[in-house]
């Protein structure tokens, strides 16, 4: 962004941080706007769920509002538009789960609630990786952190991190990830969400969702995807859909993966990965946080990690020793084959045992409940002299 244009965002921001604010309103963003998705979405949905129609005011902002016509019962506002500063300048809770930038300008009266974007990290992250992690980015993360006044923690591992290397002296919020309620709940419209993907209603699903690189290079998303999908089904039996998943970053490179194998559907445009991890029967991936949240489901999951040297090396340092961690780990595609081939169901669920017990997972299916209570508590139920009933 420009100088002039922030300037001018901020002369906006300026005007409207002089407005009243709304006592129940509420806005959302996941990503900067670019998803429907992640803790923010479970959040929301769950006080929609819960609170009737007029208790809150509820505001989503997206870059793209043409593709998000199908979310019902918000209201909903373009990124950096005028109406939607307006909204968070006038919001008494802003819910996001990504640093904010300086246009947004909290007031004092209001509560803002970071999710982050992960129940437990395998990459290091914020302070312990700040060799790593541009100087800009460094100092919008401080900021960030000063603003806050509630931090989700998925685990008490999760908690230690936050405290030493977060910038962030506040509460942390020892509740879970709302974003894995999902697994513990009978919410999900599996036959929904497969007639959509167009898979068939009989098949096993295997998902690849690694994370990206520095360089945003795709070389060591090198499966094969058909002998991944021959182990499975020589292990597990039955038909298999292998979903692709890449970062949002690859949107771009992500078709170009497909090796032209049968039964292998991108779905890295696909808004929520919560609901393909509850959908899949496997998971493979890498450095991706996503393994800690799949872990909940008890279902297998295999880490492909061809670069693992290099990776470490010149990427990120990692939190735990990889060969220590419940995954199996694989470093080619004549590895990861035989790791499938040779899975131990028991063996896998006893190391998940232990490492959920080592972490100290918070994970319980009731992480948006405790936080809307919070919510209620913390913001309104002071607000109105104590009139407000936590749901």
């Amino acid at each position: 962004m420009n100088k002039i244009k922030k300037y001018v965002c901020l002369a906006i921001i300026y005007i409207f941080n002089c407005f009243p604010i709304k006592d129940n309103k509420i806005i959302f963003f996941s990503y900067y706007g670019s998803q429907y998705g992640c803790n923010p979405k479970y959040i929301s949905e769950y006080i929609q769920k819960k609170c009737p129609p007029e208790t809150f005011d509820i505001v989503w902002a997206f870059t793209d509002l043409r593709s998000k016509k199908y979310i019902e019962g918000v209201r909903k506002v373009k990124m950096m538009s005028f109406k939607y500063f307006y909204e968070l300048c006038t919001s008494k809770v802003v819910i996001t789960n990504f640093r904010t930038t300086d246009l947004f300008v909290k007031r004092k009266e209001q509560f803002y609630i970071q999710t982050w974007h992960s129940s437990l990290r395998l990459k290091q992250i914020e302070k312990d990786a700040e060799g790593s992690l541009p100087l800009q980015y460094i100092e919008m993360a401080k900021k960030d952190s000063l603003k806050c006044d509630l931090l989700l923690s998925g685990c008490r591992y999760s908690s230690d991190i936050f405290n030493r290397a977060f910038w962030y002296k506040g509460k942390v919020f020892e509740y879970g990830s709302p974003r894995n309620d999902l697994f513990f709940s009978n919410n999900l419209n599996k036959n929904e969400i497969f007639n959509n993907l167009r898979i068939p209603g009989n098949h096993k699903i295997v998902l690849y969702a690694p994370t990206f690189r520095k360089n945003n290079g795709v070389e060591a998303y090198n499966l094969e995807f058909a002998r991944i999908i021959n182990a499975l089904k020589s292990r597990f039996g039955g038909d298999w859909t292998l979903l692709i998943k890449l970062h949002p970053h690859l949107i771009s490179k992500s078709s170009k993966l497909h090796n032209s194998a049968a039964n292998v559907i991108d779905v890295t445009t696909y808004d929520d990965i919560q609901e393909l991890l509850a959908i899949s029967d496997v998971l493979i991936s890498d450095y991706s946080s996503l393994i800690f949240d799949f872990s909940i489901t008890k279902r297998p999951c295999f880490l492909y990690i061809p670069d693992v040297s290099e990776y470490i090396s010149n990427e990120r340092k990692l939190y735990f020793d990889i060969n220590q961690l419940p995954f199996i780990t694989a470093t080619n595609n004549k590895d990861i084959e035989m790791k499938i081939e040779n899975f131990d169901d028991e063996l896998y669920k006893s190391r998940l045992h232990n490492f959920l017990s080592d972490i100290g997972s918070f994970e319980n299916g009731r992480a948006s409940e405790y936080l809307l209570n919070e919510i209620t508590e913390t913001c309104f139920k002071k607000q109105r002299g104590e009139e407000y009933e936590a749901v």
